[in-house]
Formats: structure tokens, C-alpha cells, sequence
């Protein structure tokens, strides 16, 4: 990100929203809603004195509310750029028009309190949509006990207290300050599921293996649960090490996990978590009581994943992802040309591919680029003017937004960059106005009448 940063060729509009795009490949003019910091970044030295000087708080959203932070704060570490931005429903002299302690004690007058929106037009040839994914939330399977049982966690939970820069600084701890002896890791929670999400998210099996090699490290004596359906240790050196996590200790029960309560059944059960499966090696149902239980939840689309599929005139597979043009032979391009998709809004997947997407994304952009021309279909419609009654049918039934309406001439028009030659317009058409090229009328019935003779 520092290298993004620092590049003389790219501008970064960081805490920004795109509010609006037009135009085809090549002429996109894109509006973008830059937010007020209330923090001026060409001032800001990053040295941190006016979040240690703040004296309000508020859940931290990158620690998923595990921790807090301050009404001004950086949104997580090691961001680019280093600069801090005020929430004004946290903020004293927003909410009551006192306090401003930030901007006494910042020795570069870099907060300004008169920010305020700013929106931009630029123009750009080509959109990479990289808008990532969301984390299942766990909580509408009431049998995992998550959000009813103090010591239920999920992955993202767990990642964030393990880490290092995290709200306890790495240090594993149940609720009551104490430390976990043993904890049951569940896999699938929300995918390979019909209920709520029917495709595997990929990343679920080999960050539980993670989990359990740092809890290894960090409580040398725990006891570690992987309750599972089948590992998909698929990458480069997975299965090696699921192989170490087995010679260091970890226990696989395979079966998906049934239900987490807090019933003691037996002595060794009380004030624990017990954690009910069904071990389908050796035919058993059994009942693993633990301190804590780690919930891998499923990856799925954004929230805001409908939006952003009609602002960049985008379409969704059935899971709610972004459809590629093709699943094998274009997996970065839409059907809209110019726009390109990476990484997890497109669907589930690691790190390393998702790298080799971006890349490849990346590519695909330089080299329009580089040739400084598109090449456009050939087959594409086109309209008589001759013959358009104006009547406007074709308008609201081109997927591709390529007509648009000539007001002075009273004539539909066609952008050939947009249009993709389906044949709708010309269908609909009830005047015959539209012919779409290299395949009219006339060379149709010639080609029928080729093969019929």
C-alpha cells in the first residue's frame, strides 16, 4: 500500500465513494464523493498525539467491537495514508459544540472542523471492481450460540485477538480473564448449507488450520477440536500442513458440529461450553465440552452488492457474486466492456488467487492501454432513421444501455461501444427501424434457403 502510495502514476482517493458512473470503455466519467476527514492530509505528520489526547471512545469496527478507539482514529493499522478521521457521532464539538482537545494539542494545525463534501469528476478508460466480501453472521443459527454464549467467537473474532496490534495484544482470553485449556474450532458455519449459503468459501478449512497451529503456539497445552464435513487443503502446501496439525495434537472429528449449550450433563461439563457432533469415523455421537468455541463462518457477498452492480452496470450469479464473462476463459472481464472484477466480489477465494486475479486484471487494463484503441464488434445493431417512428420501445429493453433517444431528430441512436449485438431491439422493434448488422433479415432466409436447396 506504501508503494501504491508513493507511485507517480496513481491517485489515491482514500475514504471516497463512487456515486456515479457513464459512459463506455475507453470515456467512463466516474463522480466520486470525497468525505471530510476534518483532518487536513497535507499537514498531518501522523505522530498520533491527538488520539492519545482524545478523551472520547467508541467500538472499534476493525476489531469487530472487541476493543475501542478513539472519536479520532485511524481506521487500522498500517494505513495508507496515516492519517486520522473524525466520526462525528462520537465527536464532542460535533455533537455538542465543545471539546476540540484534538486540534490544541496537534502541533501541525492539521484539523480543520470546516471540512466538507467534496465530489470530483474524472475520466478513466477502463473500472476494476474490487469490493471484496462480508462475513456470514452467525447469529441467525441460534444452535451455535453465538451472541448468547460470552466465550462463542468468530473467525474474524479470533484473528483479531490473536494478532499481535489486536485489542488484547495477541493474548488469548475467555471473558472472565482467564485463559482457554481447551477450544473447538467449527467448520462450514453458514456454507455448504442449503438454509443459507449452498457453496464452499474456500478459505474457512485452512484458516481453521491456522487457528489451531496459533493456539498451539500461544497455550501449549490446549486442547484443539477441528470439527469438520472433509478438509480442501487444495494449495501449495496445505495437505503439508494439515499433516504438522496432526502431529502436533490437534483433534479432527469429522462431522459438523449440531449445537454449543451450556448444559452440563456430566461434572466435567460445568462452566464450559459443550459442543454436541456426530463423529462419522467411528459412529458415534459424542459431547466436547471446551472454553471456547471458534465459529468458521462462510464468506458471502457485500451488502451493498446490489448497488454496486447497477452503478457499474454489473451482473450477479445466483450466490449474489459478480458474474465473469466466463467462468474459465475470461475470469476477470463483464460483459460490460471495461470493467473488470477481482478478488472476492467475484467469488470465495485466497489469497493467492486472488492475487493472480488482480494481476491479471491489471494486465488486461494495460493493454488497452498500451494499444491506445478498442476494437468493437462488428455485429452490432444499427437504426434507419428513415424508418424510426420514435416511438421509444427499444430504449427500456437494451440490457447493454446502448440506446439512448436523439431528441431533435426524434430518433433512437446507438452506441456500437456498448452494444453487444444480442438482437432484442431489433425484435422489438415494431416498425423495423433496427437491423443488427451481418445478420438481417435478408441473410438469414439466404442462409435458410442455402441449406434447404
Amino acid at each position: 500500500m506504501a508503494s501504491v502510495r508513493s507511485h507517480e502514476n496513481i491517485e489515491m482517493m482514500t475514504y471516497s465513494e463512487v456515486e456515479e458512473v457513464s459512459g463506455y470503455v475507453g470515456n467512463f466519467k466516474v463522480k466520486i464523493r470525497r468525505k471530510p476527514r476534518y483532518v487536513d492530509e497535507s499537514k498531518c505528520t501522523g505522530c498520533g498525539v491527538c488520539q492519545e489526547k482524545c478523551p472520547f471512545k467508541a467500538d472499534n469496527e476493525f476489531d469487530l467491537g472487541l476493543g475501542q478507539r478513539k472519536a479520532i482514529y485511524v481506521p487500522f493499522p498500517q494505513a495508507v495514508p496515516n492519517v486520522p478521521v473524525i466520526d462525528r457521532e462520537v465527536c464532542a464539538y460535533f455533537q455538542k459544540g465543545k471539546c476540540r482537545a484534538c486540534e490544541k494539542f496537534c502541533e501541525a494545525k492539521a484539523i480543520d472542523f470546516e471540512q466538507s463534501e467534496k465530489t470530483v469528476e474524472v475520466e478513466v478508460g477502463s473500472i476494476i471492481v474490487t469490493t471484496g466480501f462480508d462475513a456470514f453472521d452467525p447469529s441467525v443459527m441460534g444452535q451455535y450460540g453465538y451472541g448468547k454464549y460470552p466465550n462463542v467467537y468468530t473467525g474474524l473474532e479470533f484473528e483479531r485477538m490473536s494478532n499481535a496490534s489486536g485489542p488484547t495484544g495477541g493474548k488469548l482470553w475467555l471473558k472472565d480473564g482467564s485463559q482457554p485449556r481447551s477450544v473447538a474450532i467449527l467448520h462450514c458455519v453458514g456454507s455448504r448449507d442449503v438454509n443459507h449459503h449452498e457453496y464452499c468459501s474456500r478459505v474457512c478449512c485452512m484458516y481453521s488450520l491456522k487457528f489451531s497451529h496459533i493456539i498451539r503456539e500461544k497455550i501449549p497445552e490446549a486442547a484443539i477440536y477441528q470439527m469438520y464435513i472433509d478438509l480442501r487443503c487444495f494449495g501449495k502446501g496445505y495437505e503439508e500442513f494439515y499433516n504438522r496439525l496432526q502431529e502436533e495434537g490437534v483433534n479432527f472429528i469429522r462431522g459438523r458440529a449440531a449445537e454449543v449449550t451450556d448444559l452440563a450433563e456430566t461434572p466435567e461439563e460445568e462452566g464450559k461450553l459443550t459442543v454436541l457432533c456426530e463423529d462419522t469415523l467411528i459412529g458415534r455421537q459424542r459431547r466436547i465440552p471446551v472454553d471456547m468455541v471458534i465459529l468458521s463462518n462462510a464468506v458471502e457477498p457485500r451488502a451493498d452488492a446490489p448497488e454496486v452492480a447497477r452503478l457499474f452496470s454489473l451482473s450477479r450469479s445466483r450466490d449474489g457474486f459478480f458474474l465473469e464473462k466466463h467462468p474459465k476463459l475470461d475470469p476477470v472481464a463483464t460483459m460490460t466492456d471495461g470493467v473488470y472484477i477481482a478478488g472476492c466480489c467475484q467469488a470465495p477465494k485466497d489469497i493467492p488467487d486472488t492475487v493472480a486475479q488482480a494481476s491479471a486484471a491489471a494486465a488486461r487494463v494495460l493493454s488497452l492501454i498500451s494499444k491506445g484503441r478498442v476494437e468493437l464488434e462488428a455485429a452490432v445493431s444499427v437504426v434507419d432513421e428513415e424508418f424510426c417512428s420514435g416511438c421509444k420501445t427499444c430504449l427500456d429493453l437494451c440490457p447493454y444501455n446502448a440506446l439512448s433517444f436523439d431528441d431533435e431528430k426524434k430518433v433512437a441512436t446507438i452506441n456500437e461501444a456498448l452494444c453487444k449485438g444480442c438482437g432484442t431491439c431489433a425484435a422489438a422493434c415494431p416498425s423495423g427501424a433496427i437491423v443488427s448488422k451481418h445478420f438481417t433479415t435478408e441473410q438469414i432466409l439466404a442462409q435458410v434457403e442455402g441449406v434447404l436447396i
